[in-house]
């Protein structure tokens, strides 16, 4: 039969004929035969499966096979033996190799045959071994996927026990890093990853029975791809095994392996540049993942040399890969970790990419930047700090300084002025504008959490302010602008003096005078206006008008301001605002509150609580504060204070009335009665007579500053004592502003910063009347909108802290804010003084609208994010801490530039860096990632001893859970025995 069926499956006969014949041979399987006819049948099955020269006679070794195997076990069991697999699997059959993988489609068709026989259990036995043997020799992508196949379908081939388990699994690991493909075209790599799939596949399932051996199989991996071997390149099929990585042991791998010391930087650098490589297989998933958790982990670590050598290295080929559909979403988001983090330097960008918005380009390079990572270190590891999630920067305290470091918050923040600082040409020049323009680049650029403003304190501090002693916050922004006016005008004019000189001098002088005369200039067009940028900004004009009640004569008088200081109405003047003349009186020197609870002011906001706060202020010591809970109440005012009340202030004013920005405003622009001491002498009269003076705003600025007058002298303990009245502050006001039609007979010649209310003391009280005067025009009214709020904490002026906060406010406004129907407005003095609504109605009613984190507080070195309710509700939360300097900025303006993008400025961000103000800030980063790369590994050192090794070999129940010790256990040593962990 075996010699019939041999020579018809060989002839020429017609292939339907060879079927029929065949389908006949196949059918008659189950007649009996000897031993020796069916170990004939069963020899050429065999033979033709192994040898058949075509598809054809392979097709009927296996038909055979099947039938006469199924209807002869026992012989066939007596044929399949150990002996024959042993052979096949050692030596082949005849000419075909062992490593074919037509030898293990018969095994594999052969154990299929005698599953229910005893003798199977000898040849899974056998197959253990073997498969070990297989992987070590690292067989080709084809064998090997058919091994896998059959080790899955029998699983019972797998090698067994922990010895044997985890050496194939390392193996098999390294037999994928030798796979290559041999083919180019689309079919033989499609191929080809579907046979990577299948190994990988069998890896998974064995990781899933066993997982003592998925750390093992992992350190195995990152000693492959971490070899600094240049003959061998591991193969990217590699990536198609980190798919079956459970992501929830991300953070215990990434933890270990980058703090354990026996991975050196090279050995990173080479596993982190191959993972990227990885990149370009098709069908990983999770590569990305992977990649950006290292790359975080390392920022985490301070190990910053490793990721500008890999971001430097490997981010053109990312970017190529972005060519290809299959792997772009991958390689993009790896791109983008890369580019955004990179940001000490800006090597590493050379792509125009689409650009948006400010705040969000602000909030994803803080969330991306390597020193802003969140570290899951061991406690034995310190964190160290890193820029804030707000990506804003602090200023350190340097003593005391927190009156400074509030004030230029709150003007690095004023948007328009800080882009147009940084946009001024002023290479060559040692000016103070120069030095905050260096301050402003830092604020915006560097990537230190704080930074240390020592240059410019020492510039600006005013020459009778005591270094390390609390200062004024007002007083000191008051001389800051005063002095970057004076010296831009000086410099102007020295300018022009010296261009009209080099009329008659040669080439070279003139030519040098031109490039003074751009200094303080807008590059690359210049500003007709002979206004300095202060006045630009800050600068607005009062008229004061002064009409003598006897002769009714009038004298008027323009000046110039750069913020209005508001002082407090008298508490009758609040109950008694009828028209009538009132006496001229002051408020009283003992119109002192005391708060009787020991909060102080925040050192954050929620989530973070209980900080303790004293920022080298070292007058202040009032306690801590726990945000995560808010007051009792929402209506919490200024009435929870004592009151020392000696005179006549009304109880029931201090604890029912809570003032706003708007009433102190009216109260300022409100007639005033001059009488008894304060009379005014009147030329015409040639005496001094009662008089009613007004003062209109004429000119507003772009920023509205306003100062509350919140510091009283107290003559008994010759102190200035701070009034503690909560005052509401609308978050959207309209100034009214008169403007100026004729020319005035007295014009002011000189630059006043900052007017007071009055001649005689800077809480000195209004009389209110109705004006008499024949006004008849309405002012104007010019929408503002609340940017920044400098509060102080504490209960004189002599001490406390200081501390803002901030939002980015720019011409046109934030979306939402700045609507007619939610405007505050200030009304005229001819109106009532004092609305019958109050403020807070309709502030509360625009806090629906306020834009999430746009608010910012900032504590000296401390950055946080914060809303406007806590700002609203700061002093009847912390009685100490009131508003103190407010920043208004108006709307629907330009400031008087141009800011189209031709001349350098971004619409939607701030100006690029003159040359040497961003190479000292790239060298300063690097220098602050060096700082934190070395103090990090420091740290790692001194800690070797506590055991932060990472024990890859199975779990050990004997360490607490969150220990600084090994996180498995159970198979002895660390990485003295294998050497590597995977990422």
């Amino acid at each position: 039969m075996d010699k019939i069926l041999e020579g018809l499956v060989s002839s020429s006969h017609p292939l339907p004929l060879k079927r029929v014949i065949v389908r006949r041979v196949v059918e008659s399987a189950e007649t009996p035969l000897s031993q020796a006819q069916c170990r004939a049948m069963f020899s050429l099955g065999t033979r033709l499966v192994l040898q058949g020269p075509d598809p054809f006679q392979r097709q009927v070794g296996r038909q055979v096979l099947d039938a006469y195997g199924r209807f002869h076990r026992a012989e066939f069991e007596a044929f399949f033996n150990r002996g024959l697999v042993l052979g096949l699997l050692q030596r082949g059959y005849g000419e075909l190799s062992n490593r074919d993988p037509a030898i293990l489609d018969y095994i594999q068709a052969g154990l299929r045959l005698i599953m229910s026989c005893p003798s199977v259990l000898e040849l899974f036995e056998l197959l253990q071994v073997e498969a070990l043997r297989l992987v070590c020799e690292r067989p080709p992508p084809p064998l090997c996927a058919r091994l896998c196949q059959l080790l899955g379908d029998f699983p019972q081939c797998l090698p067994r026990g922990r010895k044997l388990s985890l050496a194939f699994c390392q193996q098999l690991v390294r037999s994928i890093a030798h796979f290559q493909s041999q083919g180019t075209r689309e079919a033989e790599l499609r191929l080809y990853v579907s046979q990577v799939t299948q190994v990988s596949a069998l890896l998974r399932s064995v990781w899933k029975a066993e997982p003592d051996t998925l750390l093992p199989s992992l350190q195995e991996l990152f000693a492959v791809i971490s070899a600094a071997d240049t003959s061998f390149e591991p193969s990217v099929a590699l990536a198609s095994l980190v798919q079956h990585i459970p992501l929830q042991m991300i953070t215990v791998l990434i933890r270990s392996l980058t703090t354990d010391p026996n991975v050196k930087d090279t050995s990173m650098t080479q596993a982190l540049c191959r993972m990227i490589d990885w990149l370009s297989w098709p069908l990983a998933q999770h590569v990305e993942t992977w990649v950006i958790a290292l790359l975080k982990g390392l920022a985490a670590v301070q190990k910053f040399t490793i990721l500008i050598d890999v971001t430097l290295l490997k981010i053109e080929l990312v970017f190529n890969r972005l060519w290809f559909p299959l792997v772009r979403p991958g390689a993009l988001a790896v791109l983008s970790h890369m580019l955004l983090s990179f940001q000490h330097s800006p090597e590493a960008f050379h792509l125009d990419m689409p650009k948006p918005t400010e705040e969000k380009i602000k909030l994803i390079l803080s969330q991306s930047a390597w020193t802003s990572q969140s570290s899951s270190l061991p406690s034995c590891l310190s964190r160290l700090s890193g820029k804030s999630e707000t990506g804003k920067t602090g200023l350190i305290n340097l003593g005391n300084t927190c009156y400074m470091n509030s004030v230029i918050q709150a003007l690095f923040m004023a948007t328009d002025f800080r882009r147009h600082v940084l946009s001024l040409n002023l290479n060559g020049c040692n000016s103070l504008m120069r030095k905050l323009q260096h301050l402003f680049a830092f604020l915006a650029h560097t990537q230190r959490e704080a930074y240390a403003p020592r240059i410019f304190f020492e510039a600006s501090r005013p020459p009778w302010f005591t270094p390390r002693s609390q200062q004024d916050c007002s007083e000191y922004l008051r001389f800051l602008l005063d002095r970057l006016h004076e010296e831009e005008r000086t410099l102007k004019a020295l300018s022009s003096a010296k261009s009209s000189e080099s009329i008659m001098t040669d080439k070279s002088q003139a030519q040098e005078t031109a490039h003074k005369t751009q200094v303080f200039t807008e590059a690359p067009c210049m500003d007709n206006e002979e206004r300095t940028l202060i006045e630009k900004m800050f600068g607005g004009k009062l008229k004061t008008n002064i009409c003598c009640l006897n002769c009714k004569s009038m004298s008027q008088k323009e000046e110039a301001f750069t913020d209005l200081s508001l002082a407090f109405c008298p508490p009758t003047s609040l109950e008694n605002a009828d028209p009538k003349c009132i006496e001229h009186s002051e408020v009283k020197d003992d119109y002192m509150m005391q708060s009787n609870t020991s909060a102080t002011s925040p050192d954050a906001e929620t989530p973070l609580s209980n900080l303790e706060v004293n920022h080298e202020c070292d007058t202040m010591n009032e306690g801590t504060i726990d945000f995560s809970s808010e007051p009792s109440s929402e209506n919490t005012t200024i009435s929870e204070l004592k009151v020392e009340n000696n005179g006549d202030v009304s109880q029931s004013l201090v604890g029912k009335n809570t003032l706003s920005v708007t009433d102190l405003l009216n109260y300022f622009l409100a007639p005033e009665i001059l009488s008894g001491d304060n009379k005014y002498y009147c030329e015409k009269c040639a005496s001094l007579q009662n008089a009613e003076k007004t003062m209109q705003i004429i000119e507003e600025p772009e920023y509205l500053i306003l100062t509350l007058l919140r510091f009283s002298y107290d003559p008994k303990c010759h102190i200035r004592r701070k009034i503690l009245d909560n005052v509401s502050l609308p978050l959207v006001l309209e100034l009214p502003v008169k403007r100026a039609t004729s020319p005035l007979a007295v014009v002011s010649g000189g630059w006043s910063v900052g007017v007071e209310i009055s001649d005689t003391g800077e809480n000195l009280a209004k009389k209110l009347k109705p004006s008499g005067a024949d006004e008849v025009t309405c002012p104007q009214l010019v929408p503002y909108v609340l940017s920044s709020v400098v509060v102080h904490s504490g209960v004189s002026s002599e001490s406390g802290h200081y501390y803002s906060y901030a939002r980015n406010v720019t011409g046109s406004g934030p979306s939402g804010l700045c609507h007619q129907s939610t405007a505050l407005s200030l009304v005229s003095p001819q109106d009532k003084l004092f609305a019958e609504e109050s403020p807070c109605t309709v502030v509360d009613n625009e806090l629906d609208t306020e834009m999430p984190r746009e608010w910012f507080l900032f504590n000296d070195s401390r950055v946080t994010f914060t809303s406007f309710q806590s700002v609203q509700k700061i002093t009847s939360r912390f009685p100490k801490d009131t508003a103190y300097v407010l920043f208004y900025k108006k709307q629907n303006s330009t400031c008087g530039f141009n800011t189209s993008p031709a001349n350098g400025l971004w619409v939607n961000g701030d100006p690029p860096l003159q040359k040497d103000l961003m190479d000292a800030i790239t060298k300063d980063n690097k220098l602050y990632l060096q700082e934190q790369e070395l103090s990090a590994r420091t740290q790692a050192l001194q800690a070797a001893s506590a055991s932060c090794s990472f024990r890859p070999n199975g779990f050990d129940d004997n360490d607490p859970p969150g220990s600084c010790g090994p996180t498995g256990g159970g198979g002895g040593g660390g990485f003295s025995t294998v050497g590597r962990l995977v990422f």
